[in-house]
């Protein structure tokens, strides 16, 4: 019996960093959001565990050294499950674009062998924190506040939220987030209130990498409809949030053709 689960692309509505932690992790605080779309994982009983990657985006990931894989193997040892599954991600999500994707795999291998498995979640919550630090997050893959690291959450309840038509867009940028950090100026600029009239403080270090994010912006703040437009993460994906789906599938069809995009819904 073959199962799924969706893996749904991460937004950050807003990010701020706020210092380093003594951990030497940085100190976020953010509005997490998640789409209906995104990346997909299918599992089946085995013995063992295994991995095959698929889809548009599967080059460069490996079978065994990714964050599947680890998730798997957290989960199967912290539940001290002895069986296995045979895994199959269909890679749909750009890699290293900012909206999470490694993370979201991750997550939803968790969820995925919680049910296969039938074990305890908790053991999912358990080992979610040691996968990253955006993993907690997306186990819940609702609208959550993020403090800390990102991993200390409070779920949002916002109307506005859910359902909201969006257009992710990326120039076809690979973004590195050690990278970006490296090259952020380290000033606190404030905390976050409303994620609306927050920012993205990672953005000018992202641009300095990749100043084609730069033209994604201004081409979505252009577009009809749209009422609110971010980088998300680290980059290189923008997006913008619009009244209708039809000024969305609108803005979708003038995308110019070397980006990648992804018209979607809010979850």
């Amino acid at each position: 019996m073959r199962v799924s689960e969706p893996a749904p692309a991460k937004l950050n509505l807003a990010l701020h960093v706020r210092g380093t932690l003594p951990d030497g992790r940085h100190g976020l605080e953010t509005v997490f959001a998640f789409c209906t779309d995104g990346d997909r994982l299918e599992a089946e009983p085995a013995d063992d565990l295994g991995l095959e990657i698929i889809g548009p985006f599967f080059q460069g990931l490996s079978n065994n050294d990714n964050l599947v894989m680890a998730a798997a193997r957290a989960l199967r040892e912290a539940s001290g499950i002895k069986t296995g599954a045979r895994l199959i991600l269909n890679k749909k999500l750009p890699l290293a674009s900012g909206i999470g994707g490694g993370s979201a795999d991750a997550a939803a291998a968790l969820r995925l062998l919680t049910s296969l498995w039938k074990i305890d979640p908790a053991h999912a919550s358990q080992v979610a924190p040691d996968l990253g630090s955006d993993v907690p997050a997306c186990l819940l893959s609702l609208a959550t506040r993020g403090e800390g690291p990102g991993d200390r959450l409070r779920q949002l309840d916002d109307a506005t939220i859910s359902g909201t038509p969006v257009l992710l867009a990326n120039p076809g940028v690979q973004l590195s987030t050690a990278a970006v950090f490296a090259v952020w100026d380290g000033i606190d600029r404030g905390s976050l209130g409303d994620w609306r009239s927050g920012r993205n403080d990672l953005e000018s270090a992202a641009k300095s990498l990749a100043p084609q994010i730069e033209n994604v912006l201004v081409w979505l703040t252009g577009q009809a409809g749209a009422n609110f437009v971010r980088m998300s993460g680290s980059g290189a994906t923008c997006f913008a949030l619009f009244d209708t789906e039809e000024q969305r599938d609108q803005a979708a069809v003038g995308c110019p053709a070397n980006w990648w995009h992804l018209a979607t819904f809010l979850r």
